[in-house]
């Protein structure tokens, strides 16, 4: 009897031992998400007991959904896409849930501004941050052009008039939202911007006109809507700063200049050498003349020699040929003496 009654003993000990950890439990989960529980029935969120035990076994951080939630119902955020699950599913997703619900307030205090649930979930999905979005469409951002610590500290661009002109800008800037996810980033904004100021410098009929007026560069580079297929709309274009820089004409001027004389001289430096071996050709042609006398004198006494054992040339008609010969050669030095003389008195007349 007393075994029987010791064992009524344990088996109530034991149940008694059940009913109290299964009290702690509930004690435990209770605690855990009673208070969550209250804000979000205080506050109208409708997020319901089970769903937060739910959420638990799903991984989720249930203070972040219920504080998100709150924060998009006291905001008055009345996107029916905004409902607890979309907040979990975005959530498990990857995304920011609490910076999402910042951007959908701060959008919908400004008033100008549409952004959906959907929307914003897709651009923090995309690794943008959409509350910095929001914000750089309601506060507009500057954006320096070129850019700081960029390879050149200027846009540097020439006039028609050869002077080189180095610009610095400054872009003021609004973020597109819907274009937000897709769009091309800032650095598409500074290329476009310092390629549409380059143009219209160089499009300038004189550098002097872009000094006394700056602004055209501004309203030629805004009205190639250079924003186009961007996350970013241009509010405005702003010249910071213009300075002078070299004379690229006359530089380039002087270097053709140069080009031109180098040619010049090459190509009397061909007809001198064309010349010269024109001469040498000359000279050799003489000396081949001279040459060919030479040996034409030689067969003269040979052939005289010839005549006088064939017999058709006799000694009389030879001397004949002596004589003639020497008359020749007085005629010429008497008329070579002549014309000494005839240079020698005009010389004295002169004088």
């Amino acid at each position: 009897m007393l075994a029987q009654f010791e064992n009524i003993n344990t088996w109530v000990l034991g149940g008694a031992l059940v009913v109290f950890a299964v009290f702690l439990v509930i004690f435990f989960v209770f605690a855990t998400y009673f208070g969550l529980w209250i804000q979000s029935l205080l506050t109208g969120s409708n997020i319901g007991f089970s769903n937060l035990i739910a959420m638990t076994f799903r991984k989720v951080n249930t203070r972040a959904i219920v504080r998100s939630k709150i924060m998009a119902t006291q905001a008055g955020l009345n996107d029916p896409e905004l409902t607890a699950g979309a907040l979990e599913a975005h959530y498990l997703a990857g995304g920011n849930v609490q910076q999402v619900i910042r951007a959908l307030i701060a959008a919908k205090k400004a008033k100008t501004i549409s952004l959906t649930f959907r929307e914003a979930t897709a651009i923090d999905l995309a690794g943008r941050d959409v509350l910095e979005s929001v914000q750089t469409s309601v506060y507009p951002k500057v954006i320096d052009c070129p850019p700081r610590g960029a390879t050149k500290p200027s846009l540097d661009a020439v006039a028609r008039d050869g002077i080189q002109l180095k610009v610095k800008a400054r872009v003021t800037v609004r973020a597109n939202l819907q274009q937000l996810i897709g769009g091309a980033t800032e650095e598409t904004i500074i290329a476009r911007v310092g390629e549409g100021i380059v143009s219209a410098i160089g499009s300038a009929a004189s550098h002097k006109a872009v000094l006394e007026n700056p602004d055209i560069i501004s309203k030629a580079v805004l009205a190639k809507k250079l924003d186009s297929q961007t996350a970013f709309e241009i509010v405005s274009i702003d010249i910071a700063d213009i300075d002078v820089g070299a004379n690229i004409g006359a530089r380039l001027q002087a270097d053709q200049a140069e080009a031109d004389t180098a040619v010049a001289r090459a190509n009397a430096e061909s007809k001198r050498a064309s010349a010269v071996a024109e001469e040498q050709e000359m000279q050799a042609r003489i000396e081949q003349s001279r040459a060919e006398v030479v040996e034409a004198e030689a067969a003269v006494p040979r052939a005289v020699a010839e005549a006088f054992r064939s017999g058709r040339l006799m000694i009389m008609d030879y001397y004949k040929l002596q004589n003639v010969a020497a008359d020749t050669e007085m005629r010429k030095s008497l008329a070579g003496q002549g014309i000494e003389s005839a240079n020698i008195n005009a010389h004295h007349h002169q004088a």
